[in-house]
């Protein structure tokens, strides 16, 4: 199946190309009119996210809506604990949460790898969105599919729920990492039976979503954030029918760490609003290795009015563009998106604004350069 626009493969792959790709974390969601409609005919969270033509839906209405380079996946990043009989649902106001988190020792040694025939409404909407993206016999975007990290999960499937600190997650690394490894050692079996089902079904890159390794030191992260992240992608590019798919790497709050996540085997680095583009392009230039880089506008700037939107985008983009690396272009291999996911509270126009900008600046840079 050919694709119409493969601008994001290509930047992924570190081509050349004539502007940066653009589509956005949680571009399908709560800020759009369209969603809420279709979320209020599912009943609930995970009656959208278990519906495949639903999830199709919702996958593609920010496409109809704006002209996006990829499509990602709608889903959730807790859906692997889930499959492992946690016993998963959503709270009005209070998030996710979990019937039986993993606070005794007698529930850490007893967890199970994710059954990945309780995931297969998973699969089958990569499938019905596969089918939906196609126009005039040619896929519209690529679509990129995805998984929380191993600590990201367990951090969730330690507490039960989300948390400021997770203290009970940083209590089992100082005191039980014994057990704490186990948990990851399961996650990381599932995480690569999860991503590489994905690729079977029809998305063509994924994304490894760290929400929360920045909250840990760097001994800490490198061990129990970065290194299973690592072991991962290895076993997947191991396999010869999956080498060629994109993998993102994305750690929210791990600018401090990109020399270390370079070494991960990661096609693209994901990048948060705590590093500007510049510093990143040469911190990751320096390690020899012709890495993508996707990021980085803060979220809230899109509560801002449209010139400042515009101007900050602008800004980004000469600031990467100011970039000293040897050999190549600082603007090559570049995927404009958010620092983090995009806020309930977003005007959809602001995201027009945003999209629109980032085509004519990434454009009218490489002109000048």
């Amino acid at each position: 199946m050919t694709i119409e626009n493969d601008l994001f493969l290509r930047a992924c792959r570190y081509e050349q190309t004539d502007r940066s790709p653009v589509w956005l974390m949680r571009q399908a969601g709560r800020y759009l009119p369209e969603y809420q409609k279709t979320r209020a005919k599912a009943g609930n969270f995970m009656g959208l996210a278990t519906n495949p033509d639903y999830a199709a839906e919702v996958t593609l209405q920010p496409l109809d809506r704006y002209d996006l380079d990829a499509a990602i996946l709608f889903s959730d990043i807790l859906t692997i604990p889930d499959a492992m009989g946690l016993g998963l649902s959503f709270v009005n106001g209070e998030g996710p949460q979990f019937s039986h988190p993993l606070n005794t020792e007698t529930a850490v040694k007893n967890l199970v790898e994710a059954d990945m025939a309780k995931l297969d409404y998973v699969f089958n909407a990569v499938k019905t969105i596969k089918k939906s993206l196609l126009r005039n016999g040619q896929q519209r975007v690529p679509l990129i599919g995805f998984s929380g990290s191993p600590w990201t999960l367990a951090c969730y499937m330690i507490e039960g729920s989300g948390s400021k600190d997770f203290i009970n997650t940083k209590k089992m690394l100082y005191n039980r990492p014994d057990l704490l490894q186990r948990i990851l050692d399961i996650n990381i079996k599932s995480v690569t039976q999860y991503l590489e089902l994905q690729i079977e079904a029809g998305v063509e890159a994924v994304m490894i979503f760290d929400t929360w390794g920045g909250m840990l030191s760097t001994q800490d992260y490198l061990k129990y954030s970065l290194e299973p992240m690592s072991r991962i992608i290895k076993e997947i590019k191991s396999v010869k029918k999956y080498e060629s798919v994109p993998i993102i790497l994305f750690t929210k709050g791990g600018s401090g760490w990109l020399h270390a996540m370079s070494t991960s085997n990661a096609d693209v680095i994901g990048l948060d609003w705590t590093i500007d583009l510049k510093v990143a392009r040469e911190t990751l230039s320096n390690t020899g290795k012709n890495l993508a880089i996707q990021g980085n506008l803060d979220p809230l700037i899109l509560l801002a009015n449209p010139k400042e939107i515009e101007k900050r985008v602008h800004d980004s983009m000469l600031n990467l563009a100011e970039a000293k690396i040897a050999n190549n272009n600082p603007l090559q291999g570049h995927i404009f998106n958010l620092g983090h996911g995009i806020n309930l509270a977003t005007p959809p126009e602001n995201v027009q604004t945003l999209i629109e900008a980032v085509r004519t600046a990434s454009t009218q840079v490489r002109l000048h350069q």
